[in-house]
């Protein structure tokens, strides 16, 4: 048996997504069907669409949704059909780092995440004729209509949450605000510097104000990006437009005092941006990278070997997600985490202009609604 969906497949790499008609299966004994009603849009689908990953076509991505359930296999216990959830990016659930709650490091992460099929190699859709179709991206392949995930990948919510924002919250938002609860820890008398205030350099903006951080620097080259930055917590805004890095790392070590920021996340991937978030770090200062621009970072070692600092990479906000994810939750609920403020909706049927939006900065997260 199947379920007649619609959703947005790439049937190969750098085609615009074409939004048309599958067959997903019914949901086996350890599968939840559930009915999309909004789903984030992050670059990493872009990235996916263009082949810059290792994805197989054709592929239905997406990898923020949401919704509500409609059916669940006999071996679910967590939730039942009327439920309202989040999706997360799904995991193996067995390897070492899994076992450990270090979910975003999973030893499967690329197949689990990118093959677009279930552990078994079995394809979730199919196409007219009987193609398969790969519907199983980061677990969900939310730019659909339906989605068939497990317990290990979605998160309860109330019945009354404001999906249409909170979609968001489960790549690019829990990256940002994990890097600056969890992975570093921010403390209250510390101070923040964050490169590059898209989604997740605001995520993290938020949860470092949420954490009481005594100084909270934004850097961005977009004027309306840095605004929303101190209306969500930075205390100061570092423009780059037109400025060598040198002066703006010699900003943000100002701004920042004591030498420089105890805890930095840098966004962009650009090996020059990291260099100068790494000359901004003050004397045993804590550095994040969370993307890659393939390539290579060239750092002195004197910068970390007389400092102390400490360079990091930071994975899914190096959280599990069905613990973080309800932390967010909480803080948002108390009016300290307020993810709305990034959200723009769209149709689903703008699926493509949404990722353009999101690519050119017009918007900081798109999340698209059903």
């Amino acid at each position: 048996m199947s379920v007649r969906i619609r959703a947005a497949v790439a049937w190969e790499a750098g085609a615009k997504l074409s939004i048309e008609e599958f067959d997903l299966d019914d949901p086996r004994d350890d599968e939840i069907l559930v009915r999309v009603e909004a789903t984030g849009v992050c670059h990493t689908d872009e990235s996916s669409r263009l082949g810059l990953l290792p994805v197989v076509y054709p592929i239905i991505l997406g990898h923020e949704g949401s919704g509500t359930v409609e059916a669940a296999g006999k071996d679910v216990t967590r939730v039942k059909a009327g439920d309202k959830v989040l999706f997360t990016p799904d995991y193996c659930g067995t390897c070492e780092q899994c076992v450990l709650g270090y979910t975003p490091y999973c030893e499967q992460a690329v197949p689990v995440t990118f093959t677009g099929t279930r552990p078994d190699g079995s394809p979730r859709a199919h196409a007219a004729g009987g193609r398969p179709v790969r519907a199983s991206f980061f677990g969900q392949s939310s730019f659909a209509t339906h989605s068939l995930v497990t317990e290990r990948n979605i998160v309860p919510v109330p019945r009354d949450a404001p999906l249409h924002y909170l979609a968001g919250f489960t790549c690019g938002v829990q990256t940002g605000a994990g890097v600056m609860l969890n992975a570093i820890g921010v403390a209250p008398h510390q101070t923040v510097a964050v490169f590059g205030t898209g989604a997740v350099g605001l995520a993290a903006v938020m949860a470092a104000h949420a954490s009481g951080a005594r100084e909270i620097v934004a850097v961005d080259r977009v004027r309306h990006r840095l605004d929303l930055a101190l209306e969500l917590g930075a205390t100061q805004a570092v423009d780059t437009t037109g400025q060598e890095l040198a002066d703006v790392t010699a900003q943000v070590v100002r701004a920042a005092g004591k030498g420089g920021a105890d805890a930095i996340l840098d966004t962009t991937g650009n090996p020059q941006v990291i260099l100068a978030a790494v000359n901004s770090a003050a004397k045993h200062g804590t550095i994040s990278v969370i993307t890659s621009s393939g390539k290579d970072v060239t750092i002195p070692p004197g910068a970390l070997l007389v400092t102390g600092r400490t360079l990091r990479g930071t994975m899914g906000g190096h959280i599990n997600p069905t613990v973080f994810i309800p932390r967010l939750l909480d803080l948002h609920a108390q009016g300290r985490f307020p993810v709305d403020r990034l959200v723009k909706n769209y149709p689903f049927a703008e699926v493509n202009t949404a990722i353009a939006d999101s690519l050119s900065g017009a918007t900081i997260k798109p999340v698209l609604t059903f």
